[in-house]
């Protein structure tokens, strides 16, 4: 017998050789989707970047130039019409408004909502799952189907057209998400650095305020940033609980009566200018705190 005829050699070579071309295969396969996986990641930068960039253009155009040249270069740089949006329009009374709105709102969500995130995730009691599953169903509960009877509540508790019960709203609407984040986040985190701080004499309240919240600071900012944009771009609940008092309008509602009244004043180089100064506060925000969003969402994952 040879040793080409060998059993054990001949079994050896060939499993090799199968084994190298399904690696080959597999490595192949792998770039395939890769390459596919950037033509859509082109593809889907080019759909949200593009109409971005027109309405930043649009707004140093004059109406002429915005229907009569949509995709060249403006030929000037007109800042009145920015200036025209913040003042005429009102851009920078319903800018400041929802600089408040958000702002307060915001901080309430974070405090709140990570309080209720921690108890539950840290602590067992009697109905903790419950209590957990009832504010994660509020994800699936659409917001346009609670707008009548939230409009009734707002309005008995006499916080109709006020700021202050468009806060609340906004408060209760964004819990369910930060509930949901942040308690799988506070599971993740080390339960001796805890022990630890109870055996040197913290309080339940100063362990949480100084020790834990502290600890999950990537997973706050990036909670807090997801909250900032989707209450910063809420069109429903103001429309609903602030649709009496204008001087109280949010940024979203402006433009929705701008944009109506560019029907008739043909307007729309205003009408950009004002989406350009809605849009760029968000952009802005995401791009400084894009690092600490990232580290939040992966974080706990690693962990």
């Amino acid at each position: 017998m040879t040793k080409t005829d060998r059993p054990g050699a001949g079994g050896e070579s060939g499993r090799a050789e199968r084994g190298g071309r399904r690696g080959r295969g597999r490595r192949s396969e792998a770039g395939v989707l890769a390459a596919f996986g950037h033509v859509a990641l082109v593809v889907w930068a080019i759909v949200v970047i593009a109409p971005i960039l027109w309405t930043f253009l649009a707004s140093f155009k004059n109406t002429t130039e915005i229907f009569s040249s949509p995709w060249t270069l403006p030929a000037e740089l007109r800042w009145e019409n920015w200036s025209r949006a913040w003042t005429k329009a009102h851009v920078g009374r319903y800018f400041i408004n929802s600089v408040i709105v958000v702002g307060l709102s915001t901080f309430g969500t974070m405090l709140l909502g990570s309080m209720a995130a921690y108890v539950l995730a840290r602590y067992k009691f009697i109905g903790n799952r419950l209590i957990y599953f009832l504010f994660v169903s509020g994800l699936a509960f659409p917001v346009f189907l609670a707008l009548v009877p939230l409009f009734f509540v707002v309005k008995n508790l006499g916080l109709l057209d006020t700021h202050t019960g468009l806060i609340l709203v906004y408060i209760a609407y964004s819990l369910p998400f930060t509930i949901f984040f942040l308690a799988a986040f506070f599971k993740t985190l080390p339960s001796s650095v805890a022990e630890a701080g109870m055996i040197d004499g913290c309080s339940h309240t100063r362990l949480f305020f100084q020790v834990m919240m502290p600890m999950a600071k990537p997973g706050l900012v990036s909670v807090a940033i997801f909250n900032v944009i989707g209450q910063w771009g809420q069109y429903q609940l103001p429309l609903v609980l602030l649709s009496n008092a204008k001087d109280k309008w949010v940024l979203t509602q402006g433009i929705a009566d701008i944009s109506v009244n560019a029907g008739y004043e043909a307007d729309w180089s205003g009408l950009f200018a004002a989406l350009t100064i809605a849009i760029l506060p968000m952009i802005v925000v995401y791009a400084i705190f894009q690092r600490q969003i990232q580290s939040g969402l992966t974080t706990g994952a690693v962990k």
